[in-house]
Protein backbone atom coordinates (compact mmCIF):
# COMPACT_ATOMS: atom_id res chain seq x y z
CA UNK A 1 0.00 0.00 0.00
CA UNK A 2 1.58 3.17 -0.89
CA UNK A 3 2.15 6.57 1.10
CA UNK A 4 -0.90 8.84 0.66
CA UNK A 5 -0.53 12.53 1.37
CA UNK A 6 -3.74 14.12 1.88
CA UNK A 7 -5.34 17.56 3.76
CA UNK A 8 -7.26 16.85 6.81
CA UNK A 9 -7.39 17.52 10.21
CA UNK A 10 -5.50 14.79 11.57
CA UNK A 11 -7.86 14.06 14.69
CA UNK A 12 -10.39 13.15 12.29
CA UNK A 13 -8.57 10.22 10.46
CA UNK A 14 -10.10 7.08 10.11
CA UNK A 15 -6.87 5.07 10.91
CA UNK A 16 -6.23 2.53 13.32
CA UNK A 17 -3.34 5.14 14.99
CA UNK A 18 -2.91 8.80 14.42
CA UNK A 19 1.10 9.95 15.03
CA UNK A 20 1.23 13.03 17.34
CA UNK A 21 3.89 15.25 18.31
CA UNK A 22 4.83 15.51 21.68
CA UNK A 23 7.01 17.21 24.38
CA UNK A 24 9.91 15.71 26.24
CA UNK A 25 8.24 16.31 29.60
CA UNK A 26 4.45 15.64 30.50
CA UNK A 27 3.23 18.49 29.48
CA UNK A 28 0.72 19.97 26.13
CA UNK A 29 2.43 21.92 23.23
CA UNK A 30 0.91 23.88 20.60
CA UNK A 31 -0.32 23.28 17.28
CA UNK A 32 -1.10 19.25 16.77
CA UNK A 33 -0.24 18.34 20.50
CA UNK A 34 -3.12 20.61 21.66
CA UNK A 35 -5.47 19.45 18.67
CA UNK A 36 -4.94 15.81 19.83
CA UNK A 37 -5.54 16.37 23.59
CA UNK A 38 -8.34 18.62 22.84
CA UNK A 39 -10.19 15.98 20.35
CA UNK A 40 -8.52 12.67 22.89
CA UNK A 41 -10.22 14.39 25.71
CA UNK A 42 -7.36 16.69 27.53
CA UNK A 43 -7.36 15.40 31.31
CA UNK A 44 -7.92 11.62 30.53
CA UNK A 45 -4.85 11.84 28.08
CA UNK A 46 -2.74 13.85 29.94
CA UNK A 47 -2.74 12.12 33.40
CA UNK A 48 -2.47 9.02 31.37
CA UNK A 49 0.97 10.29 30.51
CA UNK A 50 1.82 11.39 33.83
CA UNK A 51 1.09 8.00 35.10
CA UNK A 52 2.26 5.79 32.65
CA UNK A 53 4.76 7.45 30.79
CA UNK A 54 6.39 9.95 32.09
CA UNK A 55 9.65 11.84 30.54
CA UNK A 56 10.94 10.66 27.01
CA UNK A 57 13.80 11.64 24.96
CA UNK A 58 13.60 13.21 21.37
CA UNK A 59 13.54 10.80 18.54
CA UNK A 60 11.96 8.18 20.55
CA UNK A 61 7.94 7.35 20.91
CA UNK A 62 5.18 5.90 23.08
CA UNK A 63 2.20 4.79 22.67
CA UNK A 64 -1.44 5.32 24.36
CA UNK A 65 -5.09 4.69 23.69
CA UNK A 66 -7.06 6.98 21.41
CA UNK A 67 -9.89 7.71 23.86
CA UNK A 68 -12.24 9.79 22.35
CA UNK A 69 -11.32 9.76 19.15
CA UNK A 70 -11.88 7.75 16.34
CA UNK A 71 -8.38 6.18 15.95
CA UNK A 72 -8.01 3.59 18.90
CA UNK A 73 -4.46 4.77 19.44
CA UNK A 74 -1.86 7.52 19.40
CA UNK A 75 1.52 7.38 18.92
CA UNK A 76 3.34 10.19 20.24
CA UNK A 77 6.64 10.85 18.47
CA UNK A 78 8.98 13.63 20.86
CA UNK A 79 9.87 15.82 18.24
CA UNK A 80 13.57 17.73 18.04
CA UNK A 81 12.95 21.05 18.00
CA UNK A 82 14.60 22.50 15.23
CA UNK A 83 17.97 24.90 16.03
CA UNK A 84 19.52 25.39 12.62
CA UNK A 85 19.49 21.97 11.25
CA UNK A 86 23.32 21.39 13.57
CA UNK A 87 22.08 20.06 16.64
CA UNK A 88 21.30 16.60 14.87
CA UNK A 89 17.76 17.64 14.12
CA UNK A 90 17.88 15.23 11.34
CA UNK A 91 18.75 12.06 12.81
CA UNK A 92 15.76 12.71 15.76
CA UNK A 93 13.55 13.71 13.41
CA UNK A 94 14.21 10.13 11.23
CA UNK A 95 14.08 8.11 14.84
CA UNK A 96 10.42 9.74 15.25
CA UNK A 97 9.25 8.18 12.00
CA UNK A 98 11.03 4.55 12.46
CA UNK A 99 10.29 4.74 15.74
CA UNK A 100 6.59 5.42 15.33
CA UNK A 101 6.70 3.06 12.41
CA UNK A 102 8.09 0.24 14.62
CA UNK A 103 5.52 0.66 17.26
CA UNK A 104 2.71 0.31 14.87
CA UNK A 105 3.77 -2.80 13.44
CA UNK A 106 4.44 -4.70 16.97
CA UNK A 107 1.21 -3.16 18.02
CA UNK A 108 -0.18 -4.91 14.70
CA UNK A 109 -1.74 -1.16 13.34
CA UNK A 110 -2.09 -1.73 9.35
CA UNK A 111 -3.92 1.93 9.21
CA UNK A 112 -1.43 5.14 10.27
CA UNK A 113 -2.15 8.86 10.01
CA UNK A 114 1.33 10.95 10.94
CA UNK A 115 1.40 14.55 10.80
CA UNK A 116 4.76 16.63 9.21
CA UNK A 117 6.43 16.14 12.22
CA UNK A 118 8.40 19.08 13.78
CA UNK A 119 7.57 21.56 11.40
CA UNK A 120 5.16 23.48 12.82
CA UNK A 121 5.57 24.82 16.66
CA UNK A 122 8.96 23.27 16.35
CA UNK A 123 10.51 24.97 13.54
CA UNK A 124 11.86 22.71 11.57
CA UNK A 125 11.30 23.72 7.46
CA UNK A 126 8.43 22.46 6.28
CA UNK A 127 10.07 20.73 2.45
CA UNK A 128 12.95 19.62 4.30
CA UNK A 129 10.38 17.76 6.65
CA UNK A 130 8.38 15.93 4.00
CA UNK A 131 11.75 14.76 2.31
CA UNK A 132 12.43 13.34 5.59
CA UNK A 133 9.04 11.71 6.23
CA UNK A 134 8.53 10.25 2.59
CA UNK A 135 12.56 9.24 2.90
CA UNK A 136 11.34 6.76 6.14
CA UNK A 137 7.86 5.92 5.51
CA UNK A 138 8.90 4.71 2.09
CA UNK A 139 12.00 2.97 3.08
CA UNK A 140 9.48 1.12 5.86
CA UNK A 141 6.69 -0.05 3.47
CA UNK A 142 9.77 -1.42 0.82
CA UNK A 143 9.04 -4.55 3.53
CA UNK A 144 6.33 -3.96 5.15
CA UNK A 145 2.57 -3.75 4.81
CA UNK A 146 0.54 -0.77 6.30
CA UNK A 147 -1.92 2.21 4.72
CA UNK A 148 0.33 4.97 5.50
CA UNK A 149 -1.53 8.76 5.48
CA UNK A 150 1.03 11.58 6.13
CA UNK A 151 -1.73 14.66 7.07
CA UNK A 152 -0.79 18.61 6.11
CA UNK A 153 -3.14 20.78 7.53
CA UNK A 154 -2.10 24.14 8.87
CA UNK A 155 -4.37 27.44 8.41
CA UNK A 156 -1.98 28.71 5.69
CA UNK A 157 -2.13 25.44 4.15
CA UNK A 158 -6.09 25.17 4.15
CA UNK A 159 -6.12 28.44 3.22
CA UNK A 160 -4.20 28.51 0.27
CA UNK A 161 -5.67 25.15 -0.82
CA UNK A 162 -9.32 26.97 -0.67
CA UNK A 163 -7.77 29.82 -3.01
CA UNK A 164 -5.81 27.69 -5.57
CA UNK A 165 -8.77 25.07 -6.18
CA UNK A 166 -10.94 26.91 -8.28
CA UNK A 167 -9.12 29.01 -9.57
CA UNK A 168 -6.96 25.85 -10.91
CA UNK A 169 -10.22 24.48 -11.91
CA UNK A 170 -10.74 27.39 -14.30
CA UNK A 171 -7.17 27.26 -15.71
CA UNK A 172 -7.35 23.91 -16.77
CA UNK A 173 -10.60 24.64 -18.18
CA UNK A 174 -9.54 27.64 -20.05
CA UNK A 175 -6.54 25.92 -21.79
CA UNK A 176 -8.85 22.75 -22.27
CA UNK A 177 -11.29 25.29 -24.07
CA UNK A 178 -8.32 26.83 -25.77
CA UNK A 179 -6.58 24.14 -27.14
CA UNK A 180 -9.99 22.63 -28.47
CA UNK A 181 -10.82 26.13 -30.22
CA UNK A 182 -7.49 26.74 -31.84
CA UNK A 183 -8.08 22.96 -33.54
CA UNK A 184 -11.29 23.66 -34.33
CA UNK A 185 -11.08 27.18 -35.90
CA UNK A 186 -7.61 28.52 -36.51
CA UNK A 187 -6.91 31.75 -38.16
CA UNK A 188 -9.04 31.49 -40.77
CA UNK A 189 -11.56 31.56 -38.60
CA UNK A 190 -11.02 34.76 -37.14
CA UNK A 191 -10.56 36.49 -40.33
CA UNK A 192 -13.71 35.74 -41.62
CA UNK A 193 -15.22 37.01 -38.52
CA UNK A 194 -13.31 40.13 -38.36
CA UNK A 195 -14.46 40.92 -41.75
CA UNK A 196 -18.43 40.38 -41.02
CA UNK A 197 -18.10 41.75 -37.65
CA UNK A 198 -20.29 45.52 -38.33
CA UNK A 199 -18.66 49.01 -37.30
CA UNK A 200 -22.33 50.23 -35.72
CA UNK A 201 -22.95 48.10 -32.57
CA UNK A 202 -26.71 48.08 -33.22
CA UNK A 203 -26.68 46.50 -37.08
CA UNK A 204 -28.39 43.23 -38.09
CA UNK A 205 -25.06 41.93 -38.65
CA UNK A 206 -23.82 42.52 -35.24
CA UNK A 207 -26.86 39.99 -34.15
CA UNK A 208 -25.82 37.35 -36.52
CA UNK A 209 -22.40 37.57 -35.26
CA UNK A 210 -23.70 36.27 -31.78
CA UNK A 211 -24.28 33.05 -33.83
CA UNK A 212 -21.04 32.52 -33.76
CA UNK A 213 -18.90 30.99 -30.78
CA UNK A 214 -16.31 33.94 -31.00
CA UNK A 215 -16.53 36.91 -28.75
CA UNK A 216 -16.06 40.32 -28.55
CA UNK A 217 -13.72 39.93 -26.24
CA UNK A 218 -12.01 37.22 -27.87
CA UNK A 219 -11.56 38.38 -30.75
CA UNK A 220 -9.99 41.81 -29.67
CA UNK A 221 -7.46 39.72 -27.63
CA UNK A 222 -6.36 38.05 -31.07
CA UNK A 223 -5.90 41.55 -32.52
CA UNK A 224 -4.07 42.48 -29.52
CA UNK A 225 -1.19 39.12 -30.29
CA UNK A 226 -1.47 40.41 -34.01
CA UNK A 227 -0.55 43.64 -33.15
CA UNK A 228 3.13 44.98 -33.74
CA UNK A 229 2.60 48.56 -32.11
CA UNK A 230 4.14 48.99 -28.66
CA UNK A 231 4.50 51.96 -26.34
CA UNK A 232 7.60 53.36 -26.03
CA UNK A 233 10.25 51.91 -23.62
CA UNK A 234 14.14 52.89 -23.41
CA UNK A 235 15.44 48.58 -24.03
CA UNK A 236 18.81 49.88 -23.75
CA UNK A 237 18.34 51.20 -19.95
CA UNK A 238 15.91 48.38 -18.85
CA UNK A 239 17.08 45.64 -20.69
CA UNK A 240 20.20 45.36 -22.72
CA UNK A 241 22.57 43.68 -19.91
CA UNK A 242 20.09 41.00 -18.87
CA UNK A 243 19.82 40.01 -22.83
CA UNK A 244 23.23 40.21 -23.48
CA UNK A 245 23.68 38.02 -20.46
CA UNK A 246 21.15 35.51 -21.62
CA UNK A 247 23.14 35.30 -25.06
CA UNK A 248 25.88 33.70 -23.18
CA UNK A 249 23.92 31.45 -22.30
CA UNK A 250 22.16 30.05 -25.35
CA UNK A 251 24.32 26.82 -26.24
CA UNK A 252 23.78 25.98 -22.66
CA UNK A 253 22.68 22.75 -21.45
CA UNK A 254 19.91 21.63 -19.27
CA UNK A 255 22.87 21.69 -16.34
CA UNK A 256 24.62 24.71 -17.24
CA UNK A 257 21.58 26.82 -17.67
CA UNK A 258 19.48 25.57 -14.07
CA UNK A 259 22.97 26.52 -12.27
CA UNK A 260 22.90 30.12 -13.91
CA UNK A 261 19.52 30.81 -13.26
CA UNK A 262 20.23 29.71 -9.95
CA UNK A 263 23.23 31.70 -9.51
CA UNK A 264 21.44 34.73 -11.01
CA UNK A 265 18.96 34.76 -8.43
CA UNK A 266 21.13 34.29 -5.21
CA UNK A 267 20.18 31.73 -4.39
CA UNK A 268 21.79 28.13 -2.82
CA UNK A 269 21.50 25.02 -4.74
CA UNK A 270 20.44 23.70 -0.99
CA UNK A 271 17.93 25.87 -0.78
CA UNK A 272 16.74 24.55 -4.79
CA UNK A 273 16.39 21.19 -4.47
CA UNK A 274 15.00 21.11 -0.88
CA UNK A 275 12.04 23.36 -2.30
CA UNK A 276 11.92 21.22 -4.82
CA UNK A 277 11.65 18.20 -2.27
CA UNK A 278 14.55 16.67 -4.89
CA UNK A 279 16.42 13.72 -3.51
CA UNK A 280 20.29 15.56 -3.40
CA UNK A 281 22.41 13.09 -4.98
CA UNK A 282 20.03 13.38 -8.00
CA UNK A 283 20.66 16.94 -7.99
CA UNK A 284 24.62 16.51 -7.35
CA UNK A 285 24.43 14.08 -11.01
CA UNK A 286 22.92 17.19 -12.37
CA UNK A 287 25.20 19.81 -10.76
CA UNK A 288 28.16 17.38 -11.65
CA UNK A 289 27.40 15.98 -15.11
CA UNK A 290 26.78 18.91 -17.66
CA UNK A 291 25.07 16.23 -20.38
CA UNK A 292 22.88 14.98 -17.27
CA UNK A 293 19.21 15.06 -18.74
CA UNK A 294 16.66 14.42 -15.15
CA UNK A 295 13.09 12.76 -15.73
CA UNK A 296 10.45 15.10 -16.98
CA UNK A 297 8.92 15.87 -13.08
CA UNK A 298 12.31 15.95 -11.58
CA UNK A 299 12.81 18.59 -14.16
CA UNK A 300 9.39 20.31 -13.75
CA UNK A 301 10.02 20.25 -9.81
CA UNK A 302 13.05 22.21 -9.91
CA UNK A 303 11.37 24.74 -11.73
CA UNK A 304 9.38 25.20 -8.59
CA UNK A 305 13.01 24.80 -6.71
CA UNK A 306 14.52 27.63 -8.24
CA UNK A 307 11.16 30.30 -8.40
CA UNK A 308 11.56 30.27 -12.56
CA UNK A 309 8.64 32.57 -14.19
CA UNK A 310 6.74 30.44 -16.96
CA UNK A 311 9.08 31.54 -19.97
CA UNK A 312 12.54 30.59 -18.08
CA UNK A 313 10.70 27.32 -17.12
CA UNK A 314 9.80 26.56 -20.88
CA UNK A 315 13.22 27.11 -22.11
CA UNK A 316 15.14 25.42 -19.17
CA UNK A 317 12.94 22.48 -20.00
CA UNK A 318 13.36 22.65 -23.93
CA UNK A 319 17.29 22.47 -22.53
CA UNK A 320 16.51 18.57 -20.85
CA UNK A 321 13.88 17.62 -24.63
CA UNK A 322 10.99 18.42 -22.67
CA UNK A 323 7.93 20.76 -23.17
CA UNK A 324 5.02 22.14 -21.21
CA UNK A 325 1.65 20.43 -22.84
CA UNK A 326 -1.79 22.01 -23.33
CA UNK A 327 -3.03 18.83 -23.08
CA UNK A 328 -1.55 17.08 -19.89
CA UNK A 329 -3.26 18.32 -16.79
CA UNK A 330 0.43 17.66 -14.78
CA UNK A 331 1.96 20.03 -17.24
CA UNK A 332 -1.16 22.36 -16.41
CA UNK A 333 -1.07 22.41 -12.74
CA UNK A 334 2.49 22.90 -12.87
CA UNK A 335 1.87 25.54 -15.22
CA UNK A 336 -0.64 27.55 -13.09
CA UNK A 337 1.98 27.21 -9.98
CA UNK A 338 4.64 28.78 -11.98
CA UNK A 339 2.64 31.27 -13.40
CA UNK A 340 1.32 32.31 -10.49
CA UNK A 341 4.12 31.98 -8.55
CA UNK A 342 2.94 29.45 -5.69
CA UNK A 343 6.28 27.65 -5.62
CA UNK A 344 4.58 24.89 -2.63
CA UNK A 345 5.63 21.78 -3.79
CA UNK A 346 3.36 20.34 -1.27
CA UNK A 347 0.23 22.01 -2.53
CA UNK A 348 1.06 21.36 -6.28
CA UNK A 349 1.37 17.59 -4.76
CA UNK A 350 -1.95 17.78 -3.17
CA UNK A 351 -3.60 19.27 -6.47
CA UNK A 352 -2.28 16.46 -8.12
CA UNK A 353 -3.88 13.90 -5.58
CA UNK A 354 -7.40 15.67 -5.88
CA UNK A 355 -7.75 15.82 -9.38
CA UNK A 356 -6.70 12.31 -9.54
CA UNK A 357 -3.12 12.48 -11.21
CA UNK A 358 -0.42 10.49 -9.81
CA UNK A 359 1.56 11.80 -6.56
CA UNK A 360 5.03 13.08 -7.28
CA UNK A 361 6.33 13.50 -3.74
CA UNK A 362 4.64 10.14 -2.43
Amino acid sequence: MPLKIVRNDITKMNTEAIVNTANDHATVGTGCDIAVYKAAGYDELLNYRKEHIGFVEEGEAFITPGFKLQAKFIIHAVSPLYMGGNQGEEEKLRSCYRKSLQLAKESEIKSISFPLISTGGFGYPKEEGMRIAVDEINSFLLGNDMEIFLVVFDKRATQLGEKIYPDLENYIDHNYVKEARDEEYGDAYFASVRQSRPSSPGSPLKKESKKRSVSDKELRMYDLCECNEAPFFDFEEQHEHKLAERMKHMSDTYSEYLMYLIKERGMENAEVWKRAIVDRKIFSKIKNNVNYHPNKLTALCLCVGAKLNLDESKDLLARAGYALSPCDKTDIIFSYFIENEIYDMIELDIQLEEHGLPCIIS
